[in-house]
């Protein structure tokens, strides 16, 4: 299975930022160990590639450092041109494990999940929107009718992704979280599952359930792009739900199981994870990429 890391492009954040930037080395470090995991530098997304999702102009300022300093307190990060380099290759890594999925059945960006980012603007530390960046290059390389499924199981809404692809018949959005979480202005997704404070892992599992039923008789996908946040854990420090280690897993599996039942391809993004303990959120993050091996082996045997 290929994973495609970035952390090798770090971000020169100001001492006691809240970003847990090292959590994407340490679980680079984390996954190596795996002898069927194939470790690649991820690509950096094109200009050609960004504006499938976002406008000339936006992009112009990110690349030229021309953002105001308020359009950078909503991103949350400071602009330098290591920020610009790392936000293409945080999608240019959904992509490339977009294109390997097709191919192998799975395959993992070890960083992305930048779901806040607008066409127009960034925010909630998302640049530039990698899952509606890859959903429609995907359709650009595999043809208009393609379907794409993004299943957004952060803790945050994907308010970005939603906006962007709000009148895409062809890429369906579901997005699975908290209610009185950020953003606190929601968008429409296709599917929108808003979960109260303090959920645990069975009502969860059972929303969990009851949508991707939907996705899959109202949508049959081609692809799924899953963004498997950390931060539902009941550890986080940004989450408000309540789901234990145990329920994370389940909640990978019933997601990887739901796509082998109908042998769909998925590329699986990390997404948020802010957790009171870093060793404990790259944990949840790394047993997500191992369950999407035994993904890769059923897909794989059903190939065959």
């Amino acid at each position: 299975m290929n994973a495609f890391y970035t952390d090798h492009f770090v971000l020169p954040l100001p001492e006691g930022h809240r970003f847990p930037m090292q959590k994407y080395r340490l679980l680079r470090e984390a996954i190596a160990v795996h002898p069927h995991i194939n470790l690649l530098e991820a690509p950096a997304a094109s200009d050609t590639q960004l504006l499938y999702a976002h406008t000339p102009s936006y992009i112009q300022k990110v690349v030229a450092g021309e953002l105001s300093e308020s359009e950078q307190r909503a991103i949350g990060f400071p602009w330098s041109q290591r920020m610009v380099e790392r936000s293409r290759r945080s999608a240019g890594a959904t992509i490339a494990a977009c294109q390997a999925a097709l191919l192998d059945g799975v395959a993992v960006n070890l960083a992305g999940g930048t779901h806040h980012a607008y066409r127009d603007r960034g925010g909630g530390f998302c640049v530039f929107n990698d899952a509606a960046i890859a959903a429609r290059v995907m359709q650009k390389t595999q043809g208009s009718q393609f379907r794409v499924a993004i299943v957004d199981l952060d803790v945050h809404q994907g308010n970005g992704t939603a906006a962007i692809l709000e009148n895409d018949e062809r890429i369906f959005t579901l997005s699975l979280h908290g209610e009185n979480n950020f953003p606190f202005q929601k968008e429409r997704s296709n599917l929108d599952i808003a979960l109260p404070d303090g959920c645990g892992d069975a009502p969860y599992l059972a929303a969990l359930s009851e949508a991707l039923n939907t996705v899959k008789t109202t949508f049959d996908p081609q692809l799924i792009i899953y963004l498997a946040g950390a931060d539902p854990h009941e550890n986080d420090r940004l989450g408000k739900l309540s789901l234990t280690k145990a329920g994370m897993l389940a909640r990978d599996q019933m997601v990887f199981d739901w796509a082998a039942a109908s042998s769909i391809p998925v590329a699986i993004a990390m997404a948020g994870g802010y957790g009171k303990d870093i060793a404990l959120t790259v944990e949840i993050h790394a047993q997500t990429i191992v369950a999407a091996l035994c993904l890769d082996q059923s897909l794989n045997h059903k190939a065959r």
